[in-house]
């Protein structure tokens, strides 16, 4: 194997490393923005639990719009928050699940 090949054997598998982070962050992330958007629900227990697997699954099933679906939740139960309320908390939450990740939490 040359000098070469070696290297471009290294580019693919952190490429893999950081797609497979990216994916674990976001499914994360999904997960807290839920249990968030519970709360304002005024779910909690095993409802907000459930709650936050749907917004985990919104991801996959609905084109992966979490925001329209929570904004839509919101309307639903008449809560008061704006979209950049909800884009704020779901950046707040990257960081979180990043974090998280990478401390092995």
């Amino acid at each position: 194997m040359t000098t070469f090949d070696k290297r471009e054997e290294g580019f693919e598998k952190q490429f893999a490393h950081d797609e497979e982070l990216k994916f674990k962050a976001t499914a994360r992330r999904n997960r807290l923005l839920g249990s968030w958007a519970a709360e304002k629900l005024g779910l909690a227990g095993p409802a907000a639990d459930a709650y936050a697997k749907e917004v985990v699954m919104a991801a996959f099933e609905e084109g992966g719009d979490v925001v329209g679906k929570i904004r839509k939740d919101f309307d639903a139960k008449g809560v008061a928050q704006s979209d950049e309320q909800i884009r704020r908390a779901m950046n707040d939450l990257t960081a979180r699940a990043v974090a998280e990740i990478k401390a092995g939490t």
